[in-house]
């Protein structure tokens, strides 16, 4: 299994495509002309990890190039990705609504998404800077989105966020990094991994 970051220009937020025998998932969807020449074979779906406007913004883009792939999300994530309000895209002069709400799937804490053969994404519930927050575990890789940045405080002072929820969360993060890569929402000066 192979993992590509794409740093996005939006906030140098973070999507990754997740490669294995010639197929491709997607961590959150930024700039979608930054992620087509990473995608190897078809997109199978995209792990969001959560649905604030710079992880999702290239969603209705890749839905049109991909209609089979899939979106997992929370129930508060499927929300924002139906409210430019709640998913702040309002405030930033390109309003972001998800066009086909077909695509999305549920998951709840603990379930696991089906990837490749004998590979699987568990989905950690780490609410704190959004409702929306999911920790994706695949492996040995840790999709922590903006949960947890290495070296960066997570940021509790948009709306709808909650530090205290963000406070546990990272303790749950930093047990689940152990012996783990972390793959962080945004790219900072160093570098986004740990």
């Amino acid at each position: 299994m192979e993992i590509r970051q794409v740093v996005n220009t939006v906030f140098k937020s973070c999507s990754y495509v997740i490669v294995h025998e010639g197929k491709s998932w997607l961590v959150d969807c930024g700039d979608v002309d930054r992620i087509l020449p990473m995608i190897d074979g078809p997109l199978c779906g995209v792990l969001l990890t959560h649905a604030h406007f710079d992880h999702i913004y290239g969603l209705n883009v890749l839905a049109a190039m991909f209609p089979k792939a899939l979106v997992y999300t929370t129930r508060a994530g499927k929300e924002e990705l139906l409210s430019d309000k709640l998913n702040f895209s309002k405030y930033y002069g390109e309003p972001f609504v998800l066009d086909d709400t077909e695509v999305v799937r549920l998951v709840e804490d603990g379930d696991e998404v089906p990837l490749f053969d004998g590979i699987a994404a568990r989905a950690v519930f780490t609410p704190g800077h959004s409702p929306s927050c999911v920790t994706w575990v695949i492996g040995d890789a840790l999709f922590t989105g903006d949960s947890f940045i290495p070296g960066v405080k997570t940021v509790t002072n948009v709306p709808h966020s909650d530090k205290e929820q963000a406070a546990v969360s990272e303790v749950l993060i930093r047990d689940l990094a152990v012996g783990r890569r972390v793959y962080a929402g945004h790219a900072s000066e160093s570098e986004s991994m740990i």
